[in-house]
């Protein structure tokens, strides 16, 4: 039975860098395969300009400032070498179960990454089926965050009021998104490329606490 002191009818939770420590290998495999492409970017760079960003618009960035389009060779490189790498090595960020476990509402993922990516990730760390069919991406709203059609998108499927949304997020584009969208957002730096200054920048961006694990994400949630 749910909980009705808790306020939310929806927890929204990005995938890379929340439900799986993802960000930094993704950035050092972009990083390799760009620049084996003869696009020169660092992991970074990467992670500096593109966390939380989708695949497109990173793209429309490097073809913009190169002056030159990205072969597709890249693109599906890129693709089949990221999803790989996530198949081969990611696993659910440490607490995330438990937590899940014990959430009294229900949950979903909103994620920038496409959705062959999303289940080859979600997949390894056993999590896919956990959220499936409510796994959404980028590719089907009009604009990715930090816009807020990918999370109006979500609480819509599910039948939410956006007020009664709670969002779970760890770049300043989703937690700008979430905010945009009119949802709570707590800011996560549990995740490998988070910094000792990310939590700050993130309730710079609008997140009205932050969490530095899914342990205490639980304890907030979940008592």
């Amino acid at each position: 039975m749910q909980d009705r002191s808790f306020p939310y009818d929806l927890v929204i939770f990005d995938c890379d860098g929340v439900l799986i420590d993802s960000e930094t290998l993704v950035c050092r495999v972009g990083a390799e395969v760009f620049t084996g492409h003869g696009f020169q970017i660092t992991a970074e760079e990467i992670a500096r300009r593109f966390i939380g960003r989708s695949a497109a618009h990173m793209f429309g960035e490097i073809e913009r400032e190169s002056g030159r389009p990205l072969p597709e060779a890249l693109r599906d490189d890129l693709k089949s070498r990221v999803n790989a790498a996530l198949a081969g090595e990611v696993v659910a960020m440490p607490g995330l179960v438990p937590l899940l476990d014990r959430l009294q509402v229900p949950a979903c993922v909103a994620s920038s990454s496409d959705p062959e990516r999303l289940r080859a990730a979600l997949g390894a760390a056993g999590l896919y089926q956990r959220f499936h069919p409510h796994v959404y991406s980028a590719v089907q709203v009009p604009r990715g965050k930090p816009a807020p059609d990918l999370f109006l998108h979500a609480a819509a499927r599910l039948g939410a009021a956006p007020a009664a949304c709670l969002v779970i997020e760890d770049s300043l584009a989703g937690v700008t998104a979430g905010r945009a969208a009119g949802m709570a957002v707590i800011g996560f730096t549990g995740g490998g490329h988070c910094g000792p200054d990310h939590g700050e920048a993130l309730l710079e961006a609008g997140a009205g606490r932050v969490v530095p694990s899914m342990t205490d994400l639980q304890r907030l949630l979940c008592g």
